[in-house]
């Protein structure tokens, strides 16, 4: 199956796996990018062979300008256009509003367009957070509490837009097929030195800024295999109103260090922590530090994260996070965004 897409976002991490995976099976792709000026010459860079089969829009989350255009002659969307900061935004609803309002002007363009199939990548900040136990597992079926306290605004963005979208789905979609992506962090090889702020975790272990670990982690997905995910959903008939988790298992930090050592060269892991921090440390930090107080509630959890949902209904199936993360590692370093 072959046709015309539009992927929004084009620069992002997971946005140009999917555009790469789209294009070398046969699509027509259309994607959007803030700058066109800016951005295009670095995407034909990318894909210097797609010539016709690739062509680039300026539009944003927040203008109705562009979209139309963009729109028109397709019919899917892989809408992974998201606000997402490394640092805490100085109001929620810097986040939240674009996340919001982005998805839902995404979805009245694509349905005034003839869209067939419209999927978002959404999070698993939109299903496993604002609970308060230490440890427990997730599926497609739970929701992120956002009036929990310890929910911060890049959580409360991706589930309110998630939420929005669902219900304007229902309300307005008519017979507009949407799916869910939803996954956990992406790690895996970067393409150049903008790479996302979930890479963050790997440069920091190998930089030596984090000289000692905090007690928390994440569940893993490569980003080849999510953008996968992607292109199933895309592909696959019958999916409507689905959702989908793309995600490997829960690695802590430290855990990702011992990984980084045990597989690449010790001058390439000499900066890498090898003790954790206490979490008092944590605490006497976050009095100092937004960003570190954002993540303060993340101390000491493990959520676990069943993804069976993806692997029976499509196939899916995951590399290990031990090759995501080495993987990623190496492009950093070779990329000069490591110095080691």
């Amino acid at each position: 199956m072959a046709g015309t897409v539009l992927v929004t976002g084009g620069t992002g991490y997971i946005a140009g796996e999917v555009i790469d995976q789209l294009l070398a099976k046969g699509w027509t792709v259309r994607t959007t990018v803030r700058s066109k000026a800016k951005n295009e010459p670095k995407l034909r860079a990318r894909w210097p062979g797609a010539g016709e089969r690739l062509a680039v829009f300026e539009a944003e989350l927040m203008s109705d300008a562009g979209w139309a255009d963009a729109m028109a002659g397709c019919g899917h969307v892989a809408h992974l256009a998201s606000p997402i900061a490394v640092s805490a935004p100085k109001h929620e609803d810097e986040m939240i509003v674009p996340a919001r309002e982005g998805t839902l002007r995404a979805l009245r363009f694509a349905k005034a367009a003839g869209v067939r199939r419209f999927v978002q990548t959404s999070s698993m900040a939109a299903i496993a957070y604002g609970r308060s136990e230490k440890v427990y597992a997730v599926t497609e079926k739970d929701w992120t509490d956002v009036s929990h306290p310890d929910v911060y605004p890049y959580i409360k963005s991706k589930t309110i837009a998630e939420r929005a979208a669902r219900d304007w789905v229902a309300a307005e979609g008519g017979d507009m097929e949407f799916v869910s992506v939803n996954p956990s962090m992406v790690l895996g090889p970067v393409h150049d030195a903008d790479f996302s702020p979930s890479v963050e975790a790997v440069k920091q272990v190998l930089d030596g800024s984090m000289p000692m670990a905090p007690d928390l982690g994440f569940a893993v997905v490569d980003t080849r295999d999510c953008a996968d995910l992607h292109v199933r959903c895309l592909e696959t008939p019958g999916l409507a109103n689905e959702r989908f988790i793309a995600s490997g298992r829960f690695v802590k930090i430290l855990e990702m260090a011992r990984i980084l050592r045990e597989r690449l060269p010790p001058e390439q892991t000499r900066k890498t922590p090898r003790r954790q921090m206490p979490n008092w440390m944590v605490s006497i930090l976050a009095l100092f530090n937004p960003g570190v107080r954002s993540i303060k509630a993340e101390i000491g959890k493990t959520r676990n994260v069943d993804a069976s949902h993806a692997r029976e209904r499509l196939g899916w199936e995951t590399r290990p996070i031990e090759e995501s993360i080495v993987d990623c590692a190496r492009s950093l370093i070779s990329k000069g965004v490591v110095k080691v």
